[in-house]
Formats: structure tokens, C-alpha cells, sequence
């Protein structure tokens, strides 16, 4: 799969967001608590939702989707085992554990998979599900873990860990008693499966905080639920219309979700005109130097970091990005520099010597986030740019390049699969 982008055209007009990836997965997981039928609404077409959606479907429910909707029929009979190859292809499959706990006081997950950018271990899950009860081993390369009943807890994570956050809270809403996390996650999309979980039944209160309470419940009901719309999404559309020297508005998006990000761009000198649900970018001349260091939610995002520093590759200083979220996330660093930025990765940190211009060149694609970092900055490159392995683009950026054309980019692409997934 490949993107043949011809840049130097500012990008123009408006480009609407989908939901939130990081949203959609653990209430795709979140939906089989309950046996009953829940619908999730502003699902974006991704394949990271394809593949959440084979993951559910082969420990036994029953998965359909019809347009941005995703029918979610978990049955009374599922099983406790997941396929490793399919487990294997994204990390978010482990968020399966902590309902299947609950569901069936047995859980078989196969570690983890999902973009090559450092050490993601799974440790803080377990010692959560550990904490209320349940025994946990490792063989084959599956974890094991089981448990008659999970007790309420008082469980501090040692980092604020979205994935844990997430399982922790999904497995603690059927343990018996009170579980409180400490030091848990911010994130928006915490908030976003913490209000899906109550619409179930569930009683969770302060998500969007670092103190999250839990009270188990004895049964959960089916729902329907509306995701939120995608912030890295919306950042990466908006640093597009800077890097090109365009406008750009995004729509469907909460502008404080993305505050640290649109506070940056400001800082690069960009004109920002916020609406309710909207942001609207103008950026007139070549980016003033920021530094940036990437932190938890309401932090600056990991997520953002690699597509920020096309950005700043054709800025008018020298910039300093610290990544202290994942080791090994400058891959898209070395490719940067084929197009003649000039970056110097020292440790977590990269310092970007702002250049005039940037060349066209044959690309490569690491991970998901690199590969929108290339896309970006060959939109404002001189010359042709193909970049390959952009197969990662499309677990997080639905409809990309259709969405970029109708802002007036000169893109192809090729090898783009079919969607796939709507079956039941």
C-alpha cells in the first residue's frame, strides 16, 4: 500500500472528523458486560475496528456494521479464549480481559500486538486484576488469568496508563464492592467509556480525573451510545493546514479536548478561530520554533508529536521535542531527513533545525502516527513524494486521502483494501 503525494498546494476548505479510535476499541470491548444488544454510533470505518470486531466475533458474539453504527450481540455463550492471530495485529485486543473476567470468571488473552514504538507491557493490567482477586499466569504466550468472584480494590497505577485504566475500570464495574484507581488516566476517552459503562448501568464517577471510584453492579443492560469525535484526528487536519500554508476548517471536534495542541500551534504563530464544535487554522508564514514535550492526558499528546514535527521541520528556528510517553518514537525522524529536514535524535529527544523547504522523496512508513508525519510533510514539499507501508495510516485515519483531495491535495493512493468487516 502506498500514498503518491504531489505537494506544495496550500490546502483549502473544510474536512470532517470521525469518531475517536481510541474510544471506539474499549467500548467495542466494554459492549460484551452485558449479554444484551448495544449499538455504538460515530464508530469511524478503521481497521483497528475491523479487527476489535473479529476479535469479539470469534469468542463468540455477533458483530454487524451499518454505516458509522456497530450492532454489538454478545450472547450468553461466549468463550474465554482469544486467537492469537488476531490479538497479535493490535493492542487494544487485551482490553477483552477484564469483561471476560466478569462475564465468565476465566480469561485466555494472548499478549499483545500493534505499532513497533517501544515497550508497552501489559504488567499494570494484571496487577490490577490481581488486586481484586484473580490469579494471573503466563504460559505459551497467553495470559491466563481467573477468578469466582473480583473484590472491589484500592489500586494505584505507578503511571497513568490509558489501556489499564480502561480494563481496570471495565473489570472492577462487575466486582463486588468499591474499587478506587489511583493515578488513573485523564484521558477524554476515559471519560468517553466511563459514561458508556453508566448508560449500561454501570455507577463510575470521577473518569477525567486521577481518582476513579468504581461501585460493582450485579448486572449490566444493553445501550446506545454516540462515541466522541477523534482529537488526533482533528490535530493532524489542522497542523496539514499550517504546514501548507492554507485554511483549514475541521469540524467535529471539542476544542479543549485538543487545548495543549492548539496552544502549540498559536505559539508557531498560526490564526486559530474556535466555534462549539469546530477549529478553523490559518497559518501565514513559515512556523515560529516551540518546544514540546509529550505528557498524559491533558498533557501534550504522543500521538500528536510525530505529526508536529513536519511541522516544524520547515520552521524558522530550532525546535526541541522531548517524547517521555513511549521509547523508540522518532522512527519517522530518519525519513524526515531524506527530505532534507535536519532532526538530531539524542536520547528522548529530537532537535529540529527549521529549513526553507522540503524535497519529494520515495518513503517509508514505520507506524501509524509516522506515516501521517510523512503524509504532512509531503503535502508541503517540493516534488512527488511515494510512501509506502501506509497500510499503518489506515488503522487510525479513516477515508485519509479522500478527505485530503477534497482540501485540494494532489494525492493517489493504491493497494487501499476494501472494507470488510460489515458481516455479522
Amino acid at each position: 500500500m502506498s500514498l503518491l503525494i504531489r505537494g506544495g498546494k496550500p490546502l483549502r476548505g473544510t474536512v470532517r472528523c470521525d469518531g475517536a479510535k481510541n474510544a471506539a476499541l474499549p467500548i467495542m470491548a466494554g459492549a460484551i458486560l452485558s449479554e444484551d444488544i448495544s449499538i455504538i454510533d460515530n464508530v469511524p470505518h478503521l481497521r483497528d475496528v475491523e479487527t476489535m470486531s473479529n476479535v469479539l466475533r470469534s469468542i463468540g458474539a455477533s458483530v454487524r456494521v451499518r454505516g458509522n453504527s456497530v450492532l454489538i450481540n454478545p450472547g450468553k455463550r461466549l468463550r474465554n479464549e482469544a486467537p492469537y492471530d488476531l490479538v497479535r495485529m493490535m493492542r487494544a485486543s487485551f482490553l477483552i480481559m477484564g469483561p471476560l473476567l466478569v462475564r465468565l470468571g476465566v480469561a485466555s488473552v494472548p499478549l499483545p500486538g500493534g505499532c513497533a514504538i517501544g515497550q508497552r507491557p501489559v504488567d499494570l493490567h494484571l496487577k490490577g486484576f490481581q488486586a481484586m482477586g484473580a490469579e494471573i499466569s503466563v504460559e505459551g504466550g497467553f495470559v491466563k488469568a481467573r477468578a469466582d468472584k473480583l473484590k472491589g480494590a484500592e489500586i494505584y497505577l505507578d503511571v497513568p496508563s490509558v489501556g489499564a485504566t480502561e480494563n481496570i475500570m471495565m473489570a472492577a464495574v462487575g466486582a463486588e464492592g468499591v474499587t478506587v484507581i489511583e493515578n488513573a488516566a485523564q484521558e477524554p476517552e476515559i471519560v468517553d467509556l466511563a459514561n458508556f459503562l453508566n448508560s449500561m448501568g454501570a455507577e463510575v464517577t470521577g473518569a477525567g480525573t486521577s481518582r476513579v471510584k468504581v461501585e460493582g453492579v450485579k448486572k449490566l443492560t444493553g445501550t446506545r451510545y454516540s462515541i466522541i469525535p477523534d482529537r488526533i484526528e482533528a490535530s493532524t487536519y489542522l497542523i496539514a493546514g499550517a504546514i501548507t500554508r492554507g485554511k483549514v476548517m475541521v469540524e467535529n471536534v471539542i476544542p479543549t479536548h485538543i487545548r495543549s495542541v492548539l496552544a502549540k500551534l498559536k505559539e508557531c504563530g498560526a490564526y486559530l478561530l474556535e466555534g462549539p464544535r469546530s477549529v478553523e487554522i490559518e497559518m501565514p508564514s513559515r512556523p515560529a520554533p516551540v518546544n514540546i514535550k509529550t505528557l498524559p492526558y491533558p498533557g501534550f499528546p504522543t500521538d500528536v508529536q510525530a505529526p508536529f514535527m513536519s511541522l516544524l521541520a520547515l520552521g524558522q528556528g530550532t525546535s526541541l521535542i522531548s517524547e517521555t510517553v513511549f521509547e523508540n518514537r522518532f522512527n519517522h525522524a530518519e525519513e524526515l531527513i531524506r527530505m532534507g529536514a535536519k532532526v538530531k535524535i539524542e536520547d528522548s529527544n529530537a532537535i529540529v533545525e527549521g529549513v526553507p523547504k522540503l524535497s519529494g522523496a520515495s518513503l517509508q512508513a514505520t507506524d501509524l502516527r509516522a506515516g501521517a508525519c510523512l503524509a504532512l510533510a509531503a503535502l508541503a514539499a517540493e516534488g512527488q513524494s511515494e510512501i509506502f507501508g501506509t497500510e499503518h495510516i489506515y488503522r487510525g485515519y479513516s477515508d485519509f486521502a479522500t478527505k485530503l483531495r477534497l482540501l485540494g491535495a494532489d494525492i493517489e493512493e493504491s493497494g487501499i483494501p476494501k472494507r470488510s468487516y460489515a458481516k455479522s
